[in-house]
């Protein structure tokens, strides 16, 4: 597969990076390297082989929720912020 330099700087445009003309190059090199590594697992002789979905036995623990009585009431809690409106804590915009 052949990795074209408009393709890095697609890429580099979803992810919002900035590259100049050098690591632009660079990236492209990189890139095809790491793509001709990973192309040897199409060599690989899989018949008979059950995916691997999970390497470890995990499981989810379920539990049944229990409301508890708490300590403080809302009002309590609300007090202790900074800012509150509607019943609700204020927060800073995060985006």
């Amino acid at each position: 597969m052949e990795i074209k330099r408009e393709d890095i700087l697609h890429l580099a445009e979803l992810s919002d990076f900035a590259l100049d003309e050098r690591e632009a190059e660079s990236l492209k090199d990189d890139l095809a390297g790491i793509i001709k590594y990973i192309s040897q697992l199409d060599e690989l002789d899989t018949e008979g082989v059950e995916p691997t979905y999970q390497v470890f036995e995990m499981e989810n623990v379920w539990r049944e929720d229990e409301i508890l009585p708490q300590d403080a009431t809302r009002e309590e809690l609300l007090d202790l912020t900074k800012e509150a409106k509607d019943n609700q804590i204020k927060v800073p915009k995060v985006l």
